[in-house]
């Protein structure tokens, strides 16, 4: 193992540390990630082109070898977390620019990290990757049809400009690393090694500089979108876990659909929010990167040690 290895093994094993170490300097020493609003699309780009090196055929089997799971992850997906956020923007009375971003972020696909974390669970591995990779690639229909329907009770939404920006900061650079990956096989599967270390530097990169743009909004109203992004979270791993196991589903496949319910693309929500809407708008999506990820690993450890019952 060279030392590009041992270094994106040590972030992906930390990745946590390194989400709460940024957002804190972002806060804390806003000058330092101010002037770089502009970067944060472009690092999106680069998470998602390396999502796209990452998926294979196998991935997509899954969809048609068992569909119905599939269907019942990602429907519950995009049924259970834009609900809930409007829930919460509603019982909450949270101010418009804060109402918006916490829909946003809901009504964003699963997380990339949520695989991760199914994995850690001893979840259906399989099925959490095809459900975030289906809800993944329908984002540019689902995520402006929820949001124009969720939150256009707080401001006038822009479904056309979404889908476009959506397309162009996912879908293209997920294509584009597919396309990578078929054309250079060898040198594509050398740099997957890496990802988990430009990963983790694009996305806390992201998380500092939005937490830098809103410090003083952060200062006034952090408790509050806190206190939303942690309801939001564990109420998507609670419903997400419930709706599976409606279904019949096994243990396995429940927390693979808890997890991919309850952990959003939470980069693609502060990346929309700020290109569409305020700098305020972002913070939920921000916070809800930072407590995802650790409310996520506990989780995923706690259901790790759980086997199912005959």
């Amino acid at each position: 193992m060279n030392a590009v290895e041992k270094a994106s093994t040590f972030v992906g094993k930390t990745f946590a540390l390194w989400v709460i170490l940024m957002a804190g300097f972002g806060f804390f020493a806003p000058q330092l990630f101010v002037g770089y609003k502009s970067w944060i699309t472009p690092l999106l780009g680069i998470v998602m082109f390396g999502m796209g090196l990452t998926l294979s055929a196998a991935d997509f089997r899954e969809v048609f070898r068992r569909p119905a799971d599939v269907a019942i992850g990602v429907i519950g997906h995009y049924l259970i977390m834009p609900g809930i956020a409007y829930l919460l923007a509603v019982a909450l009375r949270l101010p418009p620019d804060i109402a918006v971003g916490v829909i946003l972020v809901g009504c964003c696909p699963s997380g990339t990290a949520s695989n991760v974390m199914t994995f850690l669970a001893k979840g259906d591995v399989a099925l959490g990757v095809s459900i975030g990779a289906v809800s993944t690639l329908i984002a540019p229909l689902a995520t402006p049809a929820l949001v124009s329907l969720l939150a256009g009770t707080w401001m006038d939404i822009n479904a056309e400009s979404l889908f476009t920006d959506i397309v162009k900061v996912l879908i293209v650079p997920i294509v584009l690393g597919i396309v990578v990956k078929m054309l250079f096989r060898k040198q594509a599967a050398a740099s997957v090694k890496a990802l988990p270390l430009v990963s983790t530097i694009a996305i806390v990169l992201i998380i500092a500089i939005i937490v830098s743009l809103n410090q003083p909004k952060i200062m006034a109203n952090g408790l509050l979108i806190l206190a939303a992004v942690i309801l939001h979270n564990l109420l998507g791993f609670a419903l997400g876990y419930l709706f599976a196991r409606m279904f019949g589903m096994s243990l396995a496949k429940r927390k693979a659909v808890m997890l991919e319910t309850g952990m959003q693309n939470s980069g693609l929500g502060a990346a929309l929010a700020a290109a569409h809407f305020s700098p305020l708008a972002a913070v939920p999506s921000a916070l809800f990167s930072v407590w995802h990820n650790l409310s996520g690993s506990a989780l995923a450890t706690w259901f790790a040690g759980r086997v199912e019952r005959d």
